[in-house]
């Protein structure tokens, strides 16, 4: 089996979350199909951590950090993609958006999210930023929704059309059996769903300050307005921890929150990256920011940050996030 994997210490710890997170998906699924109130919520619970869980896994695997091979990556990733939705896109083309974001050191779309909601009627937005005010994550929603509809919209797509169509017609008829079977249990995935987006998004939204750039064109360039080097990418990076003082709890998210050492080595397995970071950087704190500091600019901000030009400003010598709007729609799960 070690040799099956990239690293040898990663067989315990990746088929382990491995086995958790189809695992957890088939236990939940089933805890809600008891009908039994007192499982309601945990077993939502548990369904939305193994879709969060297999969606940083999935992650892994487009970096070649669990299996040894690119082809065992992709299949991972692939089936990984099933659980937390983001299976309308080929595993191949959510890893190469989100090697763009490592090479480019920025957040390059081929959607704007932006633009498109300002092109659009004026109800539209007012509903969109309506459901953003509520805590629904409708940008989410459309950019996953964009996923879908690309092949059929951009001639360059038009090969995905069979594989998008036959994948929506089977997570449809799947999701009507669950429905049939229990309309409660439907609903509850549905929950589910949507706290894993909202969780995932909170994460992205305060990893970095980074510009965002619109590239229409596949492989389209990004403006040279700036020397986007290393020093840049660990100065406009920042590891927002679920907690300083417990790191165990940084498992939550399979240490993803550990972002500045994530960058300075891109196929460092989740594993590692407590101790990436603590040899990196030591008792330099000066890109940590706990998640607790950023619940109150998340939810002040969570408006603004769907219209805003930029991502707003961090003051990292004060820990201050007041004016750090954060980043929306920049989802390694959406192929946009």
């Amino acid at each position: 089996m070690r040799s099956f994997y990239r690293y040898r210490d990663g067989a315990v710890p990746n088929t382990l979350t491995i086995a958790y997170s189809f695992g957890g998906f088939a236990s939940s699924i089933a805890m809600l199909l008891t009908a039994k109130p007192w499982l309601t919520v945990p077993g939502t619970l548990l369904l939305a951590h193994a879709m969060i869980v297999s969606a940083y896994l999935l992650h892994d695997a487009a970096h070649g950090a669990v299996f040894r091979t690119a082809e065992a990556n992709a299949r991972l990733g692939a089936a990984l993609a099933w659980i937390n939705g983001s299976c309308y896109a080929s595993f191949a083309d959510l890893r190469r958006k989100h090697m763009r974001h490592h090479v480019d050191r920025a957040d390059v779309l081929t959607f704007d999210a932006k633009a498109f909601l300002l092109g659009r009627p004026r109800w539209v937005r007012r509903v969109v930023l309506a459901l953003e005010w509520a805590y629904f994550p409708a940008v989410e929603l459309i950019m996953h929704g964009y996923v879908i509809a690309m092949p059929f919209m951009r001639a360059g797509k038009r090969s995905q059309r069979r594989r998008v169509a036959t994948v929506l017609v089977v997570r449809a008829a799947l999701f009507a059996w669950l429905a049939w079977l229990s309309w409660q249990a439907a609903a509850l995935y549905l929950v589910a769903w949507l706290v894993c987006l909202i969780v995932l998004r909170f994460a992205d939204a305060y990893q970095h300050t980074y510009d965002a750039f619109a590239v229409l064109e596949e492989g389209g360039a990004i403006p040279a307005d700036k020397i986007r080097d290393h020093a840049y990418e660990q100065r406009n990076t920042y590891s927002n921890l679920v907690s300083v003082r417990y790191p165990a709890l940084n498992l939550l998210l399979l240490n993803f929150s550990y972002h500045n050492a994530h960058h300075d080595r891109p196929v460092e397995p989740w594993y590692r990256l407590p101790a990436a970071h603590a040899r990196l950087y030591g008792d330099d704190d000066s890109q940590v920011i706990p998640m607790a500091r950023l619940l109150t600019s998340f939810h002040r901000h969570r408006v603004k940050r769907i219209l805003a030009s930029d991502y707003g400003v961090m003051d990292i010598t004060k820990k201050q996030a007041d004016d750090f709007y954060g980043a929306v729609g920049v989802s390694f799960l959406t192929a946009v």
